[in-house]
């Protein structure tokens, strides 16, 4: 039989019976319930405590082994930082003007000052920040200390922990034999250091008015690191006079002498005096010549004013004319002949009170003192003639 679709919308229009719901089974063809279809089964998704449980534990394992990689990472790094040796000596490490922070942390790592310049760097990040400002590293030859750690090692390099080279200036040495020393010392040459003495600007910069600078570099011990500049060393020298000038400067005024004056007659007792404790019986006998006109008649001066003494002097270079030969010359020379020290000052302001004005050496550093030409005149056959 064909179907008529007439019948089918007749029977659609009078409620004919419904199509079965998309849920429900169909009926099989013989009228039967077909059976049901089986559903999927959802995927069971697992949740609770223990799952919970196990997850932190994953991660925990996992920044546990992390954290252990990082602790035995930074025991290694944190020994950078600490000293390379236990007993504390100088290393002299050259730092070049202009070199950045990475190259001079390569440069105490290959000096063996620092162990690690990776620690260096970190280090100079780290007292950036604490200090709210960039270290400054100073250039130069620098005395540091590998007992150190890193942290004062830069400490050492940012305050200028200089090698210092020292010499010392004996009392009645002339500018000539201090521009030598300096020369030896490895901080400059002689002829610059004398040109500055004799520069007359940079002479009354210092606050003196001389022409030279001869009996005003004071003798002492003195350190600077290399490339000091000759200026800073005389200043350094002229600072120390000046220092212990102020001691004796109110005795000069009371003894009516200048400063000057006072410097130059040191001058000659330091280059006479062998012995200390004779220092103010020479210049009692110096003043005593000056007071009475005589004339001070003292070899030292004028050795000083020769250009070419031999070493022993003769009757030639007593009469040879030149400023600073006291044997030709009243009073005192222009100028100082050596640079005295402050026993000598002390002894020009302070001299003993004796009537003596002739003395001759002993041959033994101390000297046998005259009142009279006569007597003079025996002391200088016993002592200088063979007692001829």
């Amino acid at each position: 039989m064909t179907n008529n679709p007439e019948h089918n919308d007749e029977a659609l229009k009078a409620g004919g019976p419904e199509l079965p719901a998309p849920d429900q089974p169909e009926a099989g063809r013989d009228g039967t319930e077909a059976a049901p279809a089986k559903k999927k089964r959802a995927k069971k998704v697992r949740t609770g405590p223990g799952c919970l449980s196990r997850t932190i534990g994953v991660i925990g394992i996992i920044v546990l082994v992390g954290l252990i990689f990082a602790f035995i990472a930074g025991l290694k790094f944190s020994n950078e930082f600490l000293p390379v040796e236990e007993a504390s000596r100088e290393v002299v490490v050259s730092i070049p003007e202009g070199a950045g922070t990475v190259r001079i942390g390569q440069i105490l790592e290959e000096s063996g000052v620092i162990k690690s310049a990776e620690a260096f760097n970190w280090t100079m990040k780290i007292k950036a920040r604490m200090n709210g400002k960039p270290v400054v590293l100073k250039a130069g030859e620098m005395a540091l200390d590998p007992s150190l750690p890193v942290w004062k090692v830069i400490d050492q390099v940012a305050k200028g922990n200089y090698k210092l080279y020292p010499f010392t200036v004996p009392e009645g040495r002339n500018m000539f034999e201090i521009a030598q020393m300096i020369q030896n010392a490895g901080l400059g040459s002689k002829e610059d250091f004398l040109a500055l003495c004799r520069d007359q600007s940079f002479i009354n910069s210092l606050g003196l008015q001389e022409n030279t600078l001869e009996g005003y570099l004071f003798p002492e011990t003195y350190s600077f690191p290399k490339g000091t500049p000759l200026k800073t060393i005389i200043k350094a020298m002229t600072d120390s006079f000046f220092n212990v000038w102020k001691k004796y400067d109110s005795l000069a005024k009371e003894a009516g002498m200048t400063r000057h004056e006072v410097v130059t007659l040191a001058s000659i007792v330091e280059k006479e005096t062998g012995a200390a404790q004779e220092r103010p019986v020479i210049a009692g006998v110096f003043h005593n010549r000056l007071q009475k006109g005589m004339k001070l008649q003292t070899d030292p001066t004028v050795v000083y004013g020769l250009t070419d003494f031999s070493g022993t002097i003769t009757r030639k270079d007593l009469n040879t004319e030149h400023p600073y030969n006291t044997y030709i010359i009243a009073g005192l020379p222009p100028g100082p002949i050596t640079n005295p020290g402050e026993a000598a000052i002390s002894a020009v302001v302070k001299p003993a009170s004796v009537s003596y004005l002739y003395f001759v050496s002993k041959n033994d550093g101390t000297h046998q003192f005259s009142n009279t030409l006569n007597e003079h005149n025996r002391a200088v056959r016993q002592y200088q003639r063979g007692g001829k």
